[in-house]
């Protein structure tokens, strides 16, 4: 299940590195000056008419859909807005009910820092379809912008939504131009592969790193006792069977689920055919606002009950991407792994997803920006960096302030060492 080669690679470049849609008001963009040419004559370039300006309409879109982490996906479809002049890297701001936002559009959510706000143009895995989704990585647009909050709720799908006074889900959503290419940054962050669910496109991987399934094998965690994955159950993906048989073969006894309600759960397709579904399982039914006191909450629930059942233990969300992650990372931290050993394990998923390497450009800025930059702000310090830091330390600390005993924080440690 590990790719001893990659896994060499990674190490050895991180301790180098060390580490519908309408036209209504319109904002002018002043064009580039032309440059002197010849007579049209005497050039085959199309004619340029100097002293104009090119103009973005203003776009009026509607609330197509809210998600479960906060994010608002759009009537207007990317297409449209790329016809009416607007595309990745531009900045934009975006106006709802009393409340306005400036982004940059982007085509994944880490094109951005945690925390940040993007407009996303992206394939969802649920309807196979392009849609344009108001977002902040790592965070909750919605309650950010005033317009509402969350509730996460038993019955499918998992959330309600509470809107604030005077907004409701036919509120307009106004979008104009602020700058054309102004998102400098875009290029650093921008993955050059799209991550797809077919198998055939991930021929050179094998089918648990095509799942996304992985031992954490860090310094301090047993072998063999902790595994992480995208999600087993969930068809969307085009991966649950291949976690479901990987999960069975590493003969894993409980799951945290992160992502799922227990009524969402069970009602996946051939649920109780699964290998899942004999284990020992908790739905947690986690957003993405890694903040936020209800992800905190449901954090400690989920490492109580790893420790109050048998290992090996599997903890995975949909992608097991960035819920995953951040969870896995904070156990490698408490047991003893360093700096490096947690973005290698982190980063393994943009080579699964995006077959992204450790000697690509945007491997560090990815890091960086993502885990690195999660964690500091978890534990409360400046950068893992810092000549000194005990992530050991730091990581016991942080499951102490979202609510768990020491006697809850050995017995843990107890079942991963």
């Amino acid at each position: 299940m590990k790719n001893a080669k990659l896994a060499v690679m990674i190490t050895a470049v991180l301790t180098a590195a060390s580490i519908s849609a309408c036209a209504i008001p319109q904002v002018s963009i002043p064009a580039a000056p032309a440059a002197e040419t010849e007579t049209a004559a005497e050039t085959a370039e199309p004619d340029v008419v100097e002293d104009t300006d090119v103009t973005i309409p203003e776009i009026e879109a509607g609330i197509e859909e809210v998600k479960k982490a906060g994010n608002i996906q759009l009537t207007v479809s990317p297409d449209t807005m790329r016809e009416m002049g607007y595309e990745p890297a531009d900045i934009i701001l975006v106006r709802i009910g009393d409340s306005e936002m400036e982004m940059p559009i982007g085509t994944a959510y880490s094109d951005v820092d945690n925390g940040k706000p993007l407009c996303c143009f992206k394939v969802s895995s649920a309807d196979g379809l392009e849609h344009a989704t108001l977002s902040i990585n790592y965070g909750n647009l919605l309650e950010a912008m005033g317009l509402g909050t969350i509730n996460k709720i038993d019955a499918d799908p998992g959330f309600e939504v509470v809107w604030a006074d005077g907004i409701d889900e036919s509120v307009p959503v106004y979008i104009s131009m602020v700058e054309k290419q102004g998102y400098t940054e875009y290029e650093l962050h921008k993955l050059t592969a799209v991550r797809t669910n077919e198998r055939a496109d991930y021929a050179k991987l094998t089918d648990e790193e095509y799942a996304n399934f992985r031992e954490v094998d860090t310094s301090g965690i047993k072998p063999g006792i902790l595994f992480r994955s995208s999600s087993p159950i969930d068809p969307s993906l085009n991966r649950n069977a291949e976690a479901d048989a990987a999960l069975l073969a590493a003969g894993v006894k409980t799951i945290v689920n992160m992502t799922d309600n227990a009524e969402g759960m069970k009602a996946y397709s051939d649920y109780e055919l699964t290998a899942y579904s004999d284990c020992n399982i908790i739905a947690l039914n986690m957003g993405m606002d890694f903040f936020a006191e209800d992800f905190k909450e449901r954090l400690a629930e989920g490492f109580r009950f790893m420790a109050a059942n048998p290992g090996p233990y599997l903890i995975h969300c949909k992608e097991g991407k960035d819920r995953t992650g951040f969870a896995a990372a904070i156990l490698e931290c408490l047991m003893g792994a360093n700096t490096t050993e947690v973005v290698r394990d982190f980063m393994l998923t943009f080579y699964n997803f995006y077959d992204l390497s450790p000697d690509s450009e945007q491997y560090m800025q990815i890091a960086d920006s993502n885990i690195k930059k999660t964690l500091a702000e978890a534990f409360g310090i400046a950068s893992l960096d810092d000549e000194g830091i005990d992530l050991s330390a730091c990581a016991e600390n942080y499951l102490k302030e979202i609510g768990m005993t020491d006697e809850e924080i050995q017995a843990l440690k107890d079942c991963l060492q």
